[in-house]
């Protein structure tokens, strides 16, 4: 099998450090460099200290457009940065370009040069990433809730206000430190941020519009910032009709033939998900009211291991390709 040749930019922060450790090991990848302007000539083991032994890969900072040719470049860089990378550097029709960052999720404003890019949410949209050039891989937040909310939309069954309280762990803030995200601000604390404002409620309710173009109702969403590294576990409600046999009916249904995303007849926890790629959501009726948990890893599901999970469809490689994790029973 010929392998898919990979380029990393932006390989120093932890999207990127995540890219690295799946990549590396990936049976149809041959990871050709990891850029970054702040590293280069170092080696990645210096800055992802756990891949020491590894790999002896080092990090470039060679102007893209003398770095060697690949087939897929993994944009592992901050939000904005997307967009002023792909306006400064040209990148040829036929590399395929998948973007971590939040630039191009939102329609209409998903191109630039020429690259328009195919919102990356395998559940909602494989057939079309199977054949897009460009992917922009959904958010954090933004995966695990509309994991939680996608065969309700798809059966047109969102119908009244969605409620949403959900916890994420302190990489969901980016490797920098800030007075938010040090240990000793975090470390037995619980805060919220964001309330009813956070950027991901865009691309949930650009999911639900997608099926239900009429859906007006309030998508109200309190995140949290949580005691802990990795991880998002959400809590979801809004109105069904339906029993508990019927919602999960619906739900395994929709996720029949999904890789990664599974439906749980007892309740969920961050353990269960974190190092891997999973999804995993659990149901309960209340009172006319549907619950719905879902828990995912912020930087695999959320992030990196989505947008290999991208690349291997993209590129016609199994689904599932380099991103059999196991998560840690303690």
């Amino acid at each position: 099998m010929e392998k898919v040749r990979v380029g990393i930019i932006g390989g120093a922060g932890y999207t990127g450090g995540e890219a690295l450790r799946l990549l590396i090991h990936h049976p149809g990848v041959e990871l050709v460099y990891v850029h970054s302007n702040s590293n280069g000539g170092n080696p990645v083991s210096d800055v992802h200290t756990d891949l020491f032994g590894d790999t002896a890969l080092q990090f470039v900072d060679t102007p893209v457009g003398s770095l060697p040719r690949v087939d897929v470049m993994f944009l592992c860089v901050g939000h904005g940065d997307a967009r002023k990378f792909l306006e400064a550097n040209p990148v040829p029709a036929d590399v395929r370009i998948i973007d971590l960052s939040q630039d191009f999720r939102i329609a209409p404003d998903n191109s630039i040069g020429g690259h328009e890019f195919i919102y990356g949410l395998p559940e909602q949209n494989r057939e079309a990433i199977r054949q897009a050039r460009n992917i922009a891989n959904p958010g954090c937040f933004a995966t695990c809730l509309q994991l939680a909310l996608l065969p309700l939309a798809a059966r047109q069954l969102i119908r009244g206000d969605v409620h949403i309280s959900a916890t994420t762990g302190s990489t969901g803030a980016g490797q920098k430190p800030t007075a938010t995200s040090h240990f000793s601000w975090r470390a037995n604390n619980l805060s919220t941020y964001k309330v009813f404002e956070h950027q991901h409620l865009r691309e949930v309710t650009q999911m639900i519009r997608t099926f239900e173009p009429q859906y007006e109702k309030a998508v109200n969403f309190i995140p949290y910032r949580g005691d802990f590294t990795r991880g998002i576990i959400a809590s979801v409600y809004t109105d069904f009709a339906g029993t508990i046999e019927e919602a999960r009916r619906i739900y395994e249904d929709y996720y029949a033939s999904a890789a990664f995303t599974h439906v749980s007849d007892r309740p969920v926890s961050l353990k269960q998900v974190v190092n891997t790629n999973k999804c995993l959501v659990h149901l309960t009726v209340h009172e006319g009211k549907l619950l719905i948990l879902s828990v995912i890893d912020n930087l695999l599901k959320g992030a990196s291991g989505q947008a290999v999970q991208n690349m291997n469809l993209m590129c016609g490689l199994p689904e599932t390709m380099g991103l059999q994790l196991k998560p840690s029973a303690f």
